[in-house]
């Protein structure tokens, strides 16, 4: 298990469709896959577990993998948040 801290830069944090972005992307990998905020943990590749957190611009989350390939899973996650979700 690996864990990675990413902060939200685009403008409209993890709403509806970057959300949908990061969420097609989580479940392009096999590994297990968790988003972090604050003391709530949900599963990535659910849209509702992710839309419940909230997630702004300027917030930093924690993404958390484990499985056979958790490594690629967190960069590509990290390089499609970094990227402001290509919006």
């Amino acid at each position: 298990m690996i864990s990675r801290n990413v902060q939200i830069t685009n403008n409209v944090g993890l709403h509806a469709r970057p959300a949908t972005f990061f969420i097609q992307k989580a479940n392009s990998y096999r590994s297990s896959i968790w988003v972090e905020k604050d003391d709530r943990r949900v599963n990535a590749k659910s849209l509702l577990g992710v839309l419940s957190l909230g997630i702004v611009k300027g917030m930093t989350i924690t993404l958390i993998a484990d499985g056979p390939d958790e490594a690629d899973a967190l960069e590509g996650l990290s390089v499609l948040v970094n990227t402001g979700f290509n919006e």
